[in-house]
């Protein structure tokens, strides 16, 4: 399986791949490089999903993408909870290379849209719909779960920023060694 790397200039993102750090909700890096992939199908839906945002002067800053099997089990073995982390004996879409995590910014300020709660806030104000976060962060959930949607993704109910493919289980799931240099860290 070939996974396409998403990179300047046939992506317009921002990068900030949370696991390739330590802000993330193990507080150290899960990643040893920081590098978002995705399988073709989900790269297509993620073109489109750019072009609509830029429509808009948004684009979109992205927390993580293909997720190896490998790392899948590092973040449920530091926290397994299924309200927020798929159980790698299941798979989880991002290690189908199918699913993206990413919010809204600003296209000129870079500034990112308020959506409520941080990336990877494991509470109920996650879930799309909650009425306790501002207005504010409400529209704008509804903006970013609008232009996914109308870009072919499907949505989590319990996390305002996780996307995936409609039949993500129709795609294997996959370790770190599709990748000619993988992400994971040396430990």
């Amino acid at each position: 399986m070939t996974l396409v790397a998403i990179t300047p200039p046939d992506f317009d993102v921002e990068f900030d791949l949370a696991y390739a750090t330590p802000r993330n909700f193990t507080g150290k890096p899960v990643y040893g490089r920081a590098a978002a992939f995705l399988h073709p199908d989900a790269a297509k839906h993620l073109k489109r999903a750019i072009d609509l945002a830029a429509a808009l002067g948004l684009r979109f800053r992205l927390f993580d993408a293909f997720r190896p099997s490998e790392a899948q089990w590092k973040l449920w073995n530091f926290r397994p909870d299924p309200d927020f982390l798929a159980d790698p004996r299941r798979g989880s879409p991002h290690s189908r290379g199918v699913a993206v995590d990413l919010t809204l910014i600003d296209a000129k300020s870079g500034e990112a849209l308020d959506m409520g709660t941080p990336f990877d806030a494991f509470t109920p104000l996650s879930y799309h719909g909650d009425t306790q976060v501002s207005e504010t962060a409400q529209r704008n959930r509804f903006l970013l779960l609008g232009l996914m949607s109308a870009s072919g993704w499907d949505f989590y109910s319990r996390e305002w920023w996780h996307y995936q493919l409609f039949d993500a289980r129709r795609y294997p799931v996959l370790s770190d060694s599709v990748l000619r240099q993988g992400l994971m860290a040396q430990e």
